[in-house]
C-alpha cells in the first residue's frame, strides 16, 4: 500500500469528496453511526424485587429441621414404644415360665401348683393380671383374679395352629373395656399325655400409659428442640448475612462521602464481591476520566477552527468560503476521531460481543469494490474466526485498513485471517488479520508517526488522516494492537491487526 495515510473516508456510503476528504459516517456500515451505543428501551420495566436471602435461608432451615425432627421423632417413638412393649411381654413370659415350673399332675390327672405364685394380683378379683390353664377335656383352671370369667385361648383352637412349645403373645379384647395382652404356651407335663395350655394375661392399661408418657415427652422435647434449632438458624442467618449489610453501608458511604474504594476488611466469602465492586468502580472511573479527556480534547481541537472562522467572519475576509470549508473539514476530522473512540469505549462496557471476521471482511470487500472497481481484493484464511468486538467496530477497523490499501496501493489487496503458523506465530487468545497491498509501502521511520491524528504521507489524494489513528485507538480499547510491516508476497505495506478472540 503505497504511502498509506490515516484516512477515515467511509468506503460504503459514497465516493470520497475530494474537497472534504470525509464521508457521511452515519449512513456507512463501516463508520458505525454517530451514536455511542444502542438506544435505551423506553419500555423496559424495573426489575421486580426478589425474595430475600434471609427468608430463603430461614425457610430452608425450617424445612430441613422439620423434616429431620419429624423423621427422627417417629423413629425414636417407634423404638421406645417397641422397647416398652418388649419389657411388658418379658414380664408376661417370666410369669408364664414360673407357672409352668410350679405345675405338676395330681392323681386325678389334673394340674396343680406345688407352690404359690408370688404376685398377689393373681389373688385379687379384677386386678388386671390373670392366669389360666386349659387342656384336653378338663375344665379350664383360672386364677382367682378372673373370678367368674374365662380366657379364650388361641392354643385351644385347632385352627390357630399353636400346638407347639413356643410362647405366643397376642392382644385380645374379649373383656369389654379391658384390652388384654396374653402370653401362652402349650406343654406336656410329666405324667400326663394331655396338651396343657398355660396362659398369663395382663391388662394393657399400664403399658398404654407408659407409651403415652413416652410420646408426650418426645413431642415436647422435639418441639423445644425444633424451636431452639429454628431460633439458632435465624440467628445464624442474621449473623451470617451481616457482612452484606456492612457492604451496603460501605456502598452508601461511597455515594455520600465520595470515597473511591471499599477498604473495610470483610470475610473471605464476601471479599471477592468487594474486589469485583472495586474493580467496577475503577473501570467506571477510568471510563469517566476517558470521557472527560475526550470531551476536553474535542473542545480544545474545535477551539482553534472556531476562532479562525469567527475572526474571518468578523473581518469579512474575501476567502471566507474557503476558510469555512477548510476549517469544517478539520472539525469533522476531530469529531469523527473522538466519536469512534467513544463508541468503542461504550460498546466495550456493555458486554462480550462475538463477531465473525470473515463476514465483516466480505461486507467491507463488497463496499470497497464499488468504490474501486478496477482493483482486486482477495480474502483467505479461516471462516470461523470469532473476535470479541462489536460488528460495527470491526467493520470500521477493516474498512479503514482495506480502503487505505485499495486507495494507496497498486490495485491488489490481500486479506488473510489467521495465517498459517509457518507464516506467523499464533497467539491462541488473539486473532491475527493481515491486510497487504502492492504499493510502495511506508518507510520504517514513518511507521510510528503515521498513527498520529491527521498524519498523511500522500497529500495528493483526499482523506482526513484519521483512519489509522482510529484503527489503533479502537483496537487498543478492545485489548488488541496494530503494527505495520512489509508484505513479502505483494511488496507493499503489511498491516498486522491483532484482536482478542471470542471465547
Amino acid at each position: 500500500m503505497a504511502s498509506v495515510t490515516a484516512s477515515t473516508t467511509p468506503p460504503i456510503s459514497r465516493a470520497p469528496d475530494p474537497a472534504s476528504g470525509g464521508g457521511d459516517r452515519s449512513a456507512s456500515p463501516l463508520g458505525g453511526g454517530d451514536g455511542l451505543g444502542a438506544p435505551a428501551d423506553d419500555l423496559t420495566h424495573p426489575p421486580q424485587p426478589r425474595a430475600s436471602l434471609a427468608r430463603r435461608m430461614g425457610l430452608i432451615a425450617a424445612g430441613w429441621i422439620s423434616v429431620l425432627l419429624l423423621g427422627g421423632g417417629i423413629a425414636l417413638e417407634r423404638t421406645l414404644t417397641s422397647q416398652v412393649e418388649a419389657n411388658f411381654d418379658e414380664q408376661l413370659d417370666y410369669q408364664l415360665t414360673a407357672m409352668i415350673a410350679s405345675a405338676e399332675i395330681d392323681a386325678s390327672g389334673e394340674v396343680w401348683f406345688y407352690r404359690t405364685l408370688g404376685d398377689q394380683r393373681f389373688l385379687e378379683p379384677g386386678s388386671g393380671l390373670y392366669w389360666q390353664i386349659s387342656g384336653g377335656n378338663y375344665e379350664p383352671w383360672p386364677s382367682r383374679s378372673l373370678w367368674d370369667r374365662t380366657l379364650k385361648l388361641q392354643g385351644m383352637d385347632a385352627k390357630a395352629g399353636h400346638f407347639d412349645s413356643d410362647v405366643h403373645v397376642y392382644d385380645s379384647d374379649q373383656f369389654a373395656g379391658e384390652p388384654l395382652r396374653i402370653a401362652e404356651r402349650t406343654v406336656i407335663l410329666p405324667g400326663s399325655e394331655t396338651r396343657w395350655t398355660f396362659a398369663v394375661a395382663s391388662a394393657t392399661e399400664q403399658m398404654d400409659a407408659q407409651v403415652s408418657r413416652v410420646r408426650l415427652i418426645l413431642i415436647w422435647s422435639f418441639a423445644v428442640l425444633g424451636l431452639g434449632l429454628l431460633l439458632m438458624a435465624l440467628m445464624q442467618v442474621r449473623y451470617g448475612l451481616s457482612p452484606l449489610r456492612r457492604v451496603r453501608a460501605a456502598i452508601q458511604n461511597l455515594r455520600t462521602t465520595g470515597a473511591g474504594r471499599i477498604t473495610e476488611p470483610l470475610p473471605l466469602e464476601v471479599q471477592p464481591l468487594v474486589d469485583e465492586l472495586n474493580a467496577l468502580l475503577e473501570h467506571s472511573e477510568h471510563q469517566a476520566e476517558e470521557a472527560r479527556r475526550h470531551a476536553g480534547n474535542l473542545a480544545h481541537a474545535l477551539k482553534t477552527p472556531l476562532t479562525v472562522l469567527t475572526n474571518a467572519a468578523t473581518a469579512r475576509a474575501p476567502d471566507l468560503g474557503e476558510a469555512v470549508m477548510r476549517e469544517t473539514r478539520t472539525m469533522q476530522r476531530h469529531v469523527d476521531h473522538h466519536l469512534a473512540r467513544a463508541r468503542a469505549v461504550g460498546r466495550r462496557a456493555v458486554g462480550h460481543a462475538r463477531t465473525n471476521v470473515r463476514d465483516s471482511a466480505e461486507a467491507v470487500r463488497r463496499a470497497v469494490e464499488r468504490l474501486y472497481p478496477e482493483g482486486r481484493l482477495d480474502i483467505a484464511g479461516g471462516r470461523d474466526a470469532m473476535v470479541s468486538l462489536e460488528r460495527q467496530d470491526l467493520d470500521e477497523l477493516l474498512g479503514n485498513l482495506i480502503e487505505n490499501a485499495a486507495k494507496y496501493g497498486g490495485g491488489s489487496v490481500f486479506v488473510t485471517i489467521d495465517p498459517d503458523e509457518a507464516e506467523a506465530p499464533q497467539d491462541p487468545g488473539m486473532c491475527l488479520i493481515w491486510v497487504e497491498d502492492d504499493g510502495t509501502g511506508i518507510p520504517e521511520a514513518e511507521r510510528v508517526r503515521i498513527f498520529d491524528r491527521g498524519a498523511r504521507l500522500d497529500t495528493g489524494k483526499p482523506g482526513t488522516g484519521l483512519g489509522l489513528a482510529i484503527v489503533r485507538d479502537v483496537a487498543e480499547i478492545y485489548g488488541g494492537s496494530v503494527t505495520l510491516g512489509t508484505s513479502e508476497d505483494l511488496g507493499g505495506l503489511l498491516v498486522e491487526l491483532r484482536l482478542p478472540r471470542a471465547s
